[in-house]
């Protein structure tokens, strides 16, 4: 069997990766920020089947072109199939806003929905011979770590794919299940660092939102639709400030469409009680009442590139503060105000006069957490993907270091597993 990295090799972003043996499978088909898709060496290879571990653009935002020319079953959980299609349509919205050629269309998202399996966790497929069956990876709503069978293989025949995952436990989401594995495909965002204690960056977050509030500012709180929104949302619930919070942008719908979704999620009352005590956003005029007095808004996008936060931060005065909650993506807007104080704004460099700040709100698996996973996985080889070139060379190079068969692909690159 070869593995071949198509995209996340030594990147974060446009996660693309296919088994190919007596199948073809791909697992996810993402994008970058950039734009940029999955590169292939010279034709489109024909696949068999695609496993999308879970919603995020950068896993899922390319899946239309494979439906261009050629039709698979693709399998995923119910939820991700929901908030997919959710992201899928808001990208040809943009194209179509921004005046660019959507590089897909409405046609190829149906083509997808239509050959769309719905893989509740713990549940087995079978195609080809292969075995299919998702756990709950802790992510986000639906995401799912995939394992795969492959009953003919001598040895090495049980392989898993991490997505992205996170063994804490968030308000909104259970730990990731252990899941043993001969090939482990992980993920290695923070292969370098832990992620500070979320009940200790909970309280500062609050304690720093009503200290903005109490002296008549805005906290502007830029958050990504999908996850991260659900769970500062009841965060703010279960704080007391939901009544003084303004949801705004796509998190109203993923909000929505999470709340309606098969899958298990934490405090799910919580989550209920948050959507009917918040204040949403549903037009302009909406939009400057939320700015007439101090208030919490909360909204898209999580990186600033896009999305109504541009809109506000224009509008807000002098005592507000924004608060940066996720990884600001080298590139993006959220990156060039944290390192430079300056943002792109109506196509100008904008100097940013009031206060900014981060927390680090991952839904990732930190240092610990990742050495940890592979350690009880017990793979013969592991592939480190999803992260830059230092942490994904770092990654593999320790666990070699602890007997591990490592590898640290980069774009482009096949591994082959003798059987």
């Amino acid at each position: 069997m070869n593995i071949r990295i198509f995209g996340a090799g030594q990147e974060v972003g446009r996660s693309a990766i296919m088994l190919d043996a007596e199948k073809k499978v791909m697992l996810d088909y993402g994008v970058k920020l950039e734009g940029n898709t999955p590169e292939y060496p010279v034709a489109m290879p024909k696949i068999d089947a695609l496993v999308i571990s879970h919603a995020h653009l950068d896993h899922s935002g390319s899946i239309p072109l494979l439906y261009k020319n050629m039709r698979m079953p693709t399998f995923g959980t119910s939820s991700t199939l929901s908030l997919v299609n959710l992201l899928l349509e808001d990208s040809i919205k943009i194209a179509k806003k921004e005046h660019l050629p959507p590089k897909f269309q409405k046609r190829h998202i149906r083509a997808f929905i239509n050959n769309y399996i719905n893989m509740p966790y713990h549940r087995s497929a079978d195609f080809g011979g292969w075995k299919l069956k998702l756990f709950d990876a802790g992510h986000i709503s639906g995401s799912a770590i995939t394992q795969i069978e492959r009953p003919k293989a001598k040895s090495f025949n049980k392989i898993v794919y991490t997505g992205d995952f996170k063994v804490e436990p968030q308000i909104l989401h259970y730990g990731a299940e252990m899941v043993k594995s001969d090939i482990l495909i992980i993920e290695s965002t923070y292969a370098d660092r832990d992620h500070p204690d979320r009940e200790t960056l909970s309280n500062k977050f609050i304690e720093d939102v009503k200290e903005t509030l109490d002296n008549g500012g805005t906290a502007l709180v830029p958050a990504f639709a999908i996850g991260r929104g659900q769970e500062l949302l009841t965060l703010l619930y279960e704080r007391g400030l939901a009544d003084r919070t303004y949801v705004d942008g796509m998190i109203r719908k993923a909000t929505h469409a999470i709340t309606e979704g098969e899958e298990r999620i934490r405090n799910a009352a919580s989550l209920d009680k948050s959507i009917a005590k918040s204040n949403w956003i549903e037009s302009r005029d909406d939009r400057e009442a939320a700015l007439t007095t101090p208030s919490i808004i909360l909204t898209t996008a999580g990186m600033l590139n896009g999305g109504p936060v541009l809109d506000y931060i224009k509008k807000l005065n002098k005592k507000s503060k924004i608060f940066l909650t996720g990884y600001q993506v080298e590139g993006t807007n959220g990156r060039m105000l944290i390192e430079q104080k300056k943002m792109m704004i109506d196509e100008q460099l904008t100097d940013i006069k009031f206060p900014v700040e981060t927390y680090d709100f991952s839904a990732h698996s930190g240092k610990e957490d990742l050495y940890k996973y592979v350690r009880e996985s017990a793979p013969n080889t592991v592939i480190c993907v999803h992260g830059s070139e230092e942490n994904t060379k770092l990654f593999a190079e320790t666990l070699r270091g602890e007997g591990f068969d490592a590898y640290a692909p980069k774009v482009g690159d096949k591994i082959e597993i003798k059987d």
